[in-house]
């Protein structure tokens, strides 16, 4: 089938309609996100081997050294027992580490590694790239408008 004829096909096709949901914010809210991480994906995934997720997770450790598996949850507002599988990674991928409390038997610290360090710095760089990129056709006054008023509808 040449170009042109499947061109023909696809315009016979309908196209789905959102109903609704065009004037709906979450939903608009949730193709964003979709797009954000597809990007993400092409750019930083697949070039660094991080998530998004896990790139969030490196930051709150990073920011918070010494914080517990328990509050790394609350703080990414996760279920405690999905933390350990995402601690797991990051710790297979040789850049956190688990040091036991003291006090606490059950409890672990979390810390970058060296290798962590470096690795975060190296990701920061890339996601900055991509975050500029995806946010290309948005004004800097733009950007930090849509920003803000997505602050405030999670705050």
């Amino acid at each position: 089938m040449s170009a042109s004829e499947a061109k023909v096909i696809d315009e016979d096709q309908p196209h789905a309609g959102h109903g609704c949901m065009d004037d709906e914010l979450g939903f608009h809210l949730r193709r964003s996100q979709v797009a954000a991480f597809k990007h993400f994906a092409q750019a930083v995934t697949a070039t660094e081997g991080i998530t998004p997720g896990l790139y969030g997770m490196l930051q709150v450790i990073a920011s918070t050294s010494g914080l517990t598996q328990s509050a790394l949850a609350e703080a990414m507002d996760v279920d405690r027992s999905s933390i350990v599988k995402v601690v797991n990674q990051l710790e297979e991928k040789g850049l956190i580490v688990r040091d036991a409390v003291p006090t606490d038997k059950r409890s672990y610290h979390l810390r970058l590694t060296i290798h962590g360090k470096q690795s975060l710095r190296r990701v920061e760089a890339a996601v900055k790239r991509q975050d500029r990129a995806f946010s290309a056709n948005l004004s800097d006054a733009e950007r930090a408008t849509l920003i803000g008023l997505l602050k405030r509808l999670y705050s």
